[in-house]
């Protein structure tokens, strides 16, 4: 099976044809949404599209946000009445940040220089990241996140702006990658005991870790900033393809009263832009 990432581009002539034919879509007015879960989109998994055109046409399908984007883009979706879910600010690359000391000072300082500007673009999160084991135990590891992350929560108590880690599968996608379970992570977020410093639970990553979904999102739901979405097998639409029975999950997530963004991070194999339109209908519970 592929393997998909956010440094992977959408190279098949299926998505090549896909993204070509993306400027003659008929878009309606502005689609409404229950707003039971507050929807977004990450820009990565459109490479083809550019940041503008994903912004107009999320905001017409009533999608609330743009994720994962570079603080000189922070200020783009604004111009359709979006804002940038989930910021890049400087939190250290998935195989090497915070579970090594060494990188904590680099960390701080990029979050000391792009927090603020995330705030004033009104950025309610940044993303941040464990780092790979090589070797190291998890508990070493745990450890020093902690410490990584009680050297700058501060920096985002006093800018309003919440850091999330990102949980990631190891099996597949981020080999070796130590924050790929939920324990680990609610363990380190709990220990930092900041209301801005939570987990990223990414859906997609953790179904294919640990599975039972719903019942870990409602336990843990207190330490959660944000989700992500992606397809499981294969990180594409989310369609009866799926193992994901994506509406029951909506539901607990609803239901648990969360009010952050859950963003689609999904890899088109179809139509780009229809493929989210149909995810937004199915997640609008």
């Amino acid at each position: 099976m592929p393997k998909f990432t956010r440094r992977s581009l959408l190279k098949t002539s299926l998505a090549g044809m896909a993204a070509s034919q993306l400027l003659p879509h008929s878009l309606a007015a502005n689609t409404p949404r229950k707003g039971r879960i507050r929807q977004s989109v990450s820009q990565w998994c459109y490479e083809k599209i550019s940041i503008d055109e994903l912004a107009k046409y999320a905001a017409q399908i009533g999608l609330r946000g743009v994720d994962l984007l570079k603080p000189e883009e922070y200020e783009i979706p604004r111009r359709y009445g979006l804002i940038c879910t989930m910021g890049y600010a400087g939190g250290g690359e998935i195989k090497s940040a915070l579970n090594r000391t060494e990188n904590h000072a680099a960390i701080e300082q990029g979050f000391r220089t792009n927090i603020p500007k995330a705030s004033k673009a009104g950025v309610p999160n940044v993303i941040t990241f464990s780092g790979n084991r090589e070797s190291m135990s998890d508990d070493e590891g745990a450890r020093n996140t902690i410490s990584g992350l009680n050297r700058v929560k501060k920096i985002a108590e006093d800018n309003g702006v919440t850091i999330c880690l990102e949980l990631l599968n190891s099996k597949r996608d981020h080999h070796d990658y130590m924050c790929d379970h939920t324990a680990w992570g609610v363990r380190v977020v709990s220990e930092v005991n900041s209301p801005n410093v939570k987990l990223l639970y990414d859906i997609y990553h953790m179904q294919i870790m640990e599975g039972d979904l719903i019942e870990t999102i409602r336990q843990n739901i207190r330490w959660i900033g944000h989700f992500h979405t992606g397809g499981v097998p294969g990180r594409h639409e989310l369609d009866n393809t799926q193992e994901v029975q994506w509406d029951g999950v909506m539901r607990a997530i609803a239901d648990a009263g969360f009010k952050g963004y859950v963003a689609h991070e999904f890899v088109p194999a179809g139509d780009p832009l229809e493929g989210l339109r149909k995810a937004a209908d199915l997640c609008d519970v």
